[in-house]
Order: structure tokens, then sequence, then C-alpha cells
């Protein structure tokens, strides 16, 4: 299990993170999202100890990741901006992470590289940007860790190799019940994978949740009246976001599905649905970018 506990960062006077604490269990994919600059990147570093806490610890299994050289070699950060030996090839960069990672398994290595079509013996900087980015996780899953953490690991690549990527993670946390925390702006993507979800906005952790009771909580309803209704007409209602065209409202309430749905019933609409939100529908309504008026700007 990893333990976020009261983390704090600082550069200088400004604060990145604040306060953050949650953590994650054992054969769970957590994504972490955030608009740009949230905090993100800076929260998996100091998981990873390439930045020390201003305050608080981070601990794997009950123990302090900073300064611990056995527990360290248990996780792997795969960063947005990857980085290489100059002039290495995926070989040497496997032997270079086998020197640090004892549990480096080159039979696994051996097969991901053939998967993902990647010539191992020629050098990575002529690779292209998706080309890297596929040979750094097969570097990653090859040493087996027990905590993963990516950085926006899906940026420029394909659609195919997406989907292999993303089956790769889930199939890897199964067999080994590993940690994978992961940030993405694909939210889609993280809702198709992912257990578990943290959102970061002010430097806090605004919501964490498990995917399905975040789904649970919250649901949007279309509801159409005889009659002309705003919002000052539903009472009793925790409506988080309210639109109305005409006679048709459409409403992003928090709550029971049913126990709302029998409350809107009671009101004898002409018309009655209810939709799931999408995790980017959550994330655009706690982040309140929905009500943004871009009428008139041209």
């Amino acid at each position: 299990m990893i333990e976020i506990n009261n983390i704090t960062k600082k550069f200088g006077d400004f604060t990145a993170l604040e306060n953050m604490t949650f953590t994650v269990q054992k054969g769970s994919i957590y994504g972490l999202v955030g608009y740009n600059g949230a905090g993100k990147t800076t929260l998996l570093k100091t998981i990873a100890d390439v930045y020390r806490a201003t305050d608080g610890t981070v601990k794997l299994n009950g123990e302090i990741i900073a300064d611990n050289g056995n527990i360290k070699e248990k996780i792997f950060y795969v960063a947005d901006e990857i980085y290489f030996v100059a002039n290495s090839t995926m070989d040497k960069m496997a032997q270079f992470y086998a020197g640090f990672y004892k549990n480096f398994n080159f039979d696994t290595y051996k097969k991901l590289s053939e998967i993902f079509g990647l010539d191992t013996t020629k050098r990575l900087n002529g690779f292209s940007k998706g080309m890297q980015r596929q040979a750094e996780m097969v570097l990653a899953l090859s040493t087996r860790p027990e905590v993963l953490l990516l950085d926006e690991s899906f940026d420029g690549l394909d659609p195919a190799k997406r989907t292999l990527m993303r089956d790769l993670i889930i199939e890897y946390t199964r067999e080994t019940n590993a940690i994978v925390i992961i940030s993405s702006h694909n939210l889609h993507e993280l809702e198709n994978m992912c257990d578990h979800v943290g959102l970061i906005n002010g430097k806090k952790l605004v919501i964490n949740t498990s995917v399905d009771d975040m789904s649970a909580s919250v649901c949007k309803f279309r509801v159409i009246f005889n009659d002309k209704r705003d919002k000052e007409d539903f009472p009793g209602f925790d409506i988080k976001n309210f639109k109305r065209d005409g006679k048709i409202i459409t409403m992003v309430i928090a709550g029971d599905y049913d126990e709302v749905e029998e409350k809107l019933a009671d009101m004898a609409p002409l018309l009655l649905e209810k939709y799931p939100l999408t995790l980017e529908e959550i994330f655009l309504n706690e982040m309140e970018a929905l009500s943004y008026d871009i009428t008139k700007i041209f």
C-alpha cells in the first residue's frame, strides 16, 4: 500500500501541493486528474522521491520511501519527458536498468519488445516520440515494479498502441497485484482502466474515490414539464449544474440515483430520463468549466 500523509511541496514561496493525504491499495489502478499545472507531476515525483516533500511523508508497505534504496527499487517512474542515456539502444538501457532493479526480467523485456515491434538494437534517439514511449514502457514493465508511476504516458501513441498499453497495464496489475498511479488528460481512457480516481484542484485533492462510488453519487437528469421551470422550482435537490432550453431541463444532481429519480417523478414530469456522468463530465463539473460563457468573443 502507498500512503501519502499530509504532503506539502513548496518551491521557494510557491506551494505546489498542500496537505495532501490518501492511500492506494495493492492491485489498484489510481487515475490522477487535474488541470495543467495543478500538481500531478509534482505529486508523482514526490512519491518517487525525485522531489523531497517539504512536509509530510510517503510510505510503501509502511516504510518511508525517501532515501530508502531497498524501497525505491520497487518503484518505477515513467516521466512525461522521456530521457534515455545519450546514443543508447533499448538493449543498453535494459542493461542499465538491470543494474538498479534486481527483478529486471529479460524474458519479459524480449516478449514486450516483440509485441510492440521495436528494434532493440537501434538507437533510441532515432525513434519517434510514440516509439520512445513504448520503449520506456517496455523497460518499466520489465523491472516488474511494485509501484508503477505513469505521467501522461499515453501521449504520442496511435489508437492501437494506446489500447495495447492500457491492456498491458491492466493485465500487469492483475497478475502481480502491483500499484499503478497514472496521470492523464484523456479522462475517457482513465475511466476505462482505473478503479479509483483523484482530482487535484487548488493544490489539494478535492476528489478521492472509487470510480463506482463516484458514478453512483452524482447523475444527470433530463426532464420536461408542461410549464417553464427554473432552478428555484427544485428545492431539496443538490443541483450541481442546471441548464434550461425552453421546457427541457438538464440537471446534474448529487445523491442516490433512485431517490433523486423518485423525487423528480413525484413532480409529474412529461419526460424523465437519467444518465450516469462520465469521468470527464464529473471533472468539468468540479472545475466549474461548464459555466464558462464563450459567446460574443468573436
